[in-house]
């Protein structure tokens, strides 16, 4: 995996026109090892006829087979053997079954550089110690989610004094419940200064959020309408990332949380930073200052016909398909999102970054590409016949 450390290694995360042939050559250099390792994976390949070496431009990056998410939920695939991997992650399991990605060593390790230089981009790694509110599930032995994890690795992005989570495992078996009133206290006793035993600082500490903007909306809300008004420290930030998942009914426009934020916790809009990734592509996307999630090197989007899944061009909508060489022991390469996309020339968006950015419109949800996933699920079960392979990747 030669060519994926050179592209992990790339000065600018944001150099797309200038990493184009090392992308490539490592996406061929990866899909050789998952057509060499992983069985399922070599059958779809040689159902479309598909074989690495073909892998040559980035055109061809759109021939590249696709394993829709779904299918991810519904079997283990695996390249390499479970003992050699580092860490497993599963998806948050909304739908009821979940995602189980492995990552070997030099996957997590591509993904810590990877990290570093987008974090650094983004200003979010401070030597100033914070309180952290985590928006979203506090860590338990039997929670191996993804969104969790990294929760948790976003509050070392400075020293934390304190985690306090808006989640909390209840242990009579009732599963996670949320403690609004509890994240409410916390934030008046660290903008007053004092630590989670009300004992006095001396001096306030910034207070930096991470989570589900679904959650911090809710407590925004909450504060808003029973007239509670803080002021943080300045250096706070609202760190989002996760979604709004079960919530999507509720789900406002970012102007009405920045002017929540503002109101009730005086924090900027500046310092709202918003991520976005999902199990199945571990890929860090973090938006610029415009708010637009612009494409790192480490990855490309295609944006695909929701009826002939052919890849379009910018500026229309389809289904959003995510390309990346950076996991080994899952054949992640290439993954087909129910979600609806659109994607954007760099130039459009006016904060100076020319790599390309991805708006991300809706869900379109398993029933309206029903025949795409039931028939990726076959092929990579070695259970389908020509006629069910003719249907793969036709919208039902």
């Amino acid at each position: 995996m030669e060519k994926r450390k050179k592209l992990f290694s790339a000065k600018d995360p944001f150099d797309i026109e200038g990493t184009e042939e090392c992308f490539v050559q490592a996406m061929r250099e990866n899909c050789r090892f998952q057509y060499k390792n992983c069985l399922p994976y070599r059958r779809l390949c040689r159902h479309f006829r598909f074989h690495p070496g073909s892998l040559k431009t980035t055109e061809e990056l759109g021939r590249l087979p696709f394993i829709p998410t779904v299918n991810f939920k519904r079997r283990r695939l695996f390249s390499v053997p479970e003992r050699r991997m580092i860490l497993q992650a599963t998806s948050s399991g909304t739908s009821g079954r979940v995602s189980r990605i492995g990552f070997a060593f030099g996957d997590l390790w591509c993904g810590l550089k990877m990290v570093l230089k987008i974090g650094s981009w983004r200003g979010v790694f401070s030597l100033r110690p914070a309180h952290y509110i985590v928006m979203g599930y506090k860590p338990h032995r039997g929670n191996q989610t993804a969104v969790t994890k990294t929760a948790f690795g976003a509050t070392l992005f400075s020293p934390a004094l304190s985690r306090t989570y808006a989640l909390k495992y209840n242990e009579s078996g009732h599963g996670y419940e949320p403690d609004l009133e509890g994240i409410i206290r916390a934030l008046k006793r660290f903008s007053q200064g004092r630590n989670s035993s009300g004992h006095a600082f001396g001096a306030a500490f910034p207070v930096r959020f991470m989570g589900f903007p679904s959650y911090t909306y809710f407590l925004l809300r909450q504060m808003e309408e029973r007239g509670i008004a803080l002021k943080l420290k300045e250096g706070s930030k609202i760190m989002l990332g996760g979604g709004w998942k079960q919530f999507y009914k509720e789900q406002v426009e970012k102007e009405e949380l920045y002017r929540l934020a503002k109101k009730v916790l005086d924090v900027d809009e500046e310092n709202i930073i918003e991520f976005f990734g999902a199990v199945e592509h571990p890929i860090l996307y973090c938006d610029c200052e415009r708010h637009h999630f612009h494409v790192p090197v480490y990855s490309r989007v295609l944006i695909r016909d929701v009826d002939t899944l052919e890849p379009l061009p910018m500026g229309r909508t389809g289904l959003v398909n995510l390309l990346t060489p950076m996991v080994k022991a899952t054949p992640v390469l290439s993954v087909m999102t129910d979600d609806l996309g659109v994607l954007h020339p760099g130039s459009e968006c006016g904060c100076g970054l020319t790599a390309p950015y991805l708006e991300v419109i809706g869900r379109v949800g398993l029933k309206d590409i029903k025949t795409c996933a039931a028939g990726a699920a076959e092929l990579l079960t070695g259970s389908t016949g020509p006629e069910r392979g003719r249907d793969f990747c036709r919208r039902q």
